[in-house]
């Protein structure tokens, strides 16, 4: 049995999560002409309503939308990142949407051709 004072120390286990799946999407909106355009200019905003209301449509469990501020990959946008995996994605469509909604949130695949990977890096 162990002593009081290693319990103590033992770290306390992380609550589950609130929700199985996070996507955020970038509605970060710089100024008209800005060297790295914003995601925002390209869409985002309405892609993010869509994706929203399809989720909800397909019945998706656990399942949570949310806007993000610049996730720093604009030249790539309109950007979602999906958590926990992490995963990076250019969405342009609501096609594309579709995609990512059925194949990876749903059937807990990848659409490789719309991944952003660590090759896809902003010009410096």
């Amino acid at each position: 049995m162990p002593d009081d004072a290693a319990v103590s120390r033992e770290t306390p286990a992380d609550p589950p999560p609130w929700f199985r799946v996070h996507l955020f999407a970038c509605t970060n909106r710089r100024p008209d002409g800005h060297r790295r355009g914003s995601c925002a200019a390209r869409g985002s905003e309405g892609l993010r309503d869509y994706m929203k209301a399809r989720a909800k449509e397909m019945g998706l469990p656990g399942i949570r939308v949310n806007s993000a501020g610049c996730l720093d990959r604009c030249e790539f946008g309109p950007v979602i990142v999906i958590y926990p995996e992490g995963v990076w994605y250019r969405a342009t469509t609501r096609e594309d949407i579709d995609e990512i909604l059925a194949t990876h949130v749903r059937d807990g695949g990848r659409v490789p051709r719309l991944m952003l990977t660590e090759k896809d890096v902003p010009p410096g």
